[in-house]
């Protein structure tokens, strides 16, 4: 069974439509929504401080280190000043994806090939620093090569047109094209083990798409964020992860796709 990563930034995009210049003392907290989520079950928790402060900011990166019982994980761009955020504040581990001003949350995965030289020497400045470095890339047989050849330690899937598939089908794998998008993660997946990479995957994974994706083989982990901190609202943060775990647990390959 995967583990489960859950990310709490939405958390504090709430608490930023309010105290979006007061966040020390706005709430909800993102510290207490780390801690309900540990009760929950999470095996780790994830945070993307970006570069426009637009939900988590320094401060909650900072407490969050120091209070996290399980595997913090920190999602953040490639630039010198994130990197030397990492260096100060030593997250278990370090994944890093690409950033842009106007997107509502990451879109598409990092171009690892195109910035390999650059990403060699970011790798090598993280895991002195002690962190598992990991790339959040598209299930592309290219990236995941140039990924291995960075020295990344994990590669996470983007799970998004995975995910818009499934919802504009309703779930139904008889389309060939939801099977195809299914099978670029699976493919993807087992290329990333094969290298000695561990595979982890995420983006729109909800209560209802995410079996399929748990059910892979190799698959060592899932970072899931808004559909928990939506399902929270209404049940509390616990049982919203006890509720993701539970879904994960029960996980299934659909008809016609093999292992």
């Amino acid at each position: 069974m995967p583990l489960l990563s859950v990310n709490i930034d939405h958390v504090a995009t709430i608490r930023q439509a309010r105290y979006r210049q007061a966040a020390e003392y706005g709430e909800p907290d993102p510290v207490r929504a780390a801690h309900e989520a540990e009760l929950g079950g999470a095996d780790g928790i994830t945070i993307h401080l970006r570069e426009d402060r637009r939900h988590i900011v320094d401060r909650d990166a900072h407490m969050l280190r120091s209070t996290v019982h399980v595997r913090f994980n920190l999602e953040m761009a490639a630039t010198d000043a994130m990197i030397e955020i990492a260096e100060k504040i030593r997250p278990h581990s370090s994944m890093l994806v690409p950033e842009g001003r106007n997107e509502v949350t990451t879109e598409g995965g990092l171009d690892v090939a195109g910035q390999l030289p650059r990403l060699k020497h970011v790798v090598a400045r993280l895991a002195a620093a002690g962190c598992v470095t990991s790339a959040f890339i598209d299930a592309e047989m290219k990236q995941v090569e140039a990924a291995h050849a960075a020295g990344f330690d994990v590669c996470e899937i983007h799970t998004g047109p995975y995910a818009a598939r499934f919802l504009a089908k309703g779930g139904d794998f008889r389309d060939a094209a939801l099977l195809e998008e299914l099978r670029k993660v699976r493919d993807a997946g087992k290329a990333i083990v094969a290298r000695g990479m561990r595979f982890n995957a995420g983006h729109a994974l909800n209560y209802v798409n995410v079996g399929p994706i748990g059910a892979l083989p190799g698959v060592s982990e899932l970072h899931i964020g808004h559909a928990i901190v939506s399902r929270a609202i209404h049940t509390g943060m616990m049982q919203a992860v006890r509720d993701m775990k539970h879904a994960i647990e029960h996980a299934r390959l659909p008809e016609g796709l093999q292992p």
